[in-house]
């Protein structure tokens, strides 16, 4: 079981014993910044990104994790790319995203740009899951969250990175934070990783405490890993060099076989309840191939707005019905409702 936790830390539903060493929060309520950036989010700066991962990037499913070595194979997935919305700092301290704390040194500025730091030093993560979660935020706007919609998640997030002892990531909602781990790929090398906590925070943000019971928590985990295939596409284009909806595809080198790897894919065929696993992650796999097959009938740009959107009209506690019902309630309002009807019904959710 990997990428837990779209359940608050009050519920009893699996969170790691280590949550309660973490620290921090969020000052200023929506919109607020962390105690210690710098102001003015003006300020951008070059960094070494994967963009994604390195399987998808080039292709290559015989890629193996080598215990965070450099080898020639890898070299070409390394990307210089812009991180915006920065601060006066020279950290990695954003209008969005901001690293609170890693295991390895800070990331810092030098000469007006990050290192060119790669997988083997720990920055490179730090410079990962800020220029990701920057990114979706970034993808979320192009929708329209934000101006002509209600902005979601428009404000910091803190990120911590490997500072969990096992392979395992999760968002903890009461300091709006996302945790990475380290074991195998290190979570935070993959951006469909980052993406799929990101999502969690999103729906968060949309209906606080988001998630309590088996379906919910299983729509939190399918929007999550939809979201992450849709931002990573978007962003880095499509068609993409391996399957698209093949989540984290280089995180799971280390646990998934093969020949193709996936932590999960947003594409099956699962029906509710045939298909009933009683595990969030198992019975997430039908939300998300609902909201995969709407996004491919739709297109990314529209569908997005449509389930995003329908979002704000959850409860913490919904079931698959209800929720899907008030996605195709949105989706009527772009003349789409039988066609977004369609694809929930196809899984058994209507």
């Amino acid at each position: 079981m990997r990428r837990r936790s779209l359940i608050p830390v009050s519920a009893a539903l699996s969170l790691p014993l280590a949550l309660a060493s973490v620290g921090g929060g969020v000052v200023g309520g929506v919109g607020g910044a962390y105690a210690g950036s710098s102001g003015h989010f003006n300020h951008s700066a070059m960094g070494t990104v994967f963009w994604p991962n390195p399987v998808q990037e080039l292709g290559n499913e015989r890629l193996t994790d080598r215990k965070d070595h450099e080898y020639r194979a890898l070299l070409p997935a390394y990307r210089r790319k812009e991180l915006t919305d920065l601060d006066a700092s020279g950290t990695l301290s954003g209008r969005y995203a901001v690293v609170k704390s890693s295991t390895g040194k800070r990331a810092q500025v030098v000469d007006g740009s990050f290192p060119r730091w790669h997988r083997h030093a720990d920055q490179f993560e730090q410079v990962m899951a800020y220029y990701w979660v920057t990114t979706a935020q970034h993808y979320l706007q192009h929708l329209g969250f934000g101006s002509t919609l209600p902005g979601v998640m428009d404000r910091q997030v803190l990120l911590r990175i490997n500072q969990l002892g096992y392979d395992n990531s999760f968002f903890r909602d009461d300091q709006v934070s996302l945790r990475f781990g380290k074991g195998g790929v290190d979570d935070a090398e993959d951006a469909e990783v980052i993406v799929h906590e990101y999502g969690h925070a999103v729906q968060n943000d949309q209906v606080r405490g988001f998630g309590t019971n088996l379906q919910s928590g299983a729509i939190g985990e399918g929007f999550s890993d939809y979201l992450a295939v849709a931002v990573t596409s978007w962003a880095s284009g499509v068609p993409t060099k391996t399957d698209e909806a093949c989540v984290a595809d280089w995180d799971s080198v280390s646990y998934n076989p093969g020949p193709v790897h996936c932590l999960r894919r947003i594409d099956t065929d699962r029906v509710w309840p045939r298909d009933r696993h009683g595990e969030v992650h198992a019975d997430g796999k039908i939300w998300s191939s609902a909201l995969y097959d709407i996004h491919q009938a739709l297109g990314p740009l529209l569908a997005g707005r449509i389930i995003i959107g329908a979002q704000f009209n959850f409860r913490a506690n919904t079931s698959f019905h209800d929720a899907a019902a008030a996605t195709v309630t949105q989706a009527r309002v772009y003349g789409v409702g039988q066609q977004v009807r369609a694809a929930f019904t196809d899984h058994g959710l209507l």
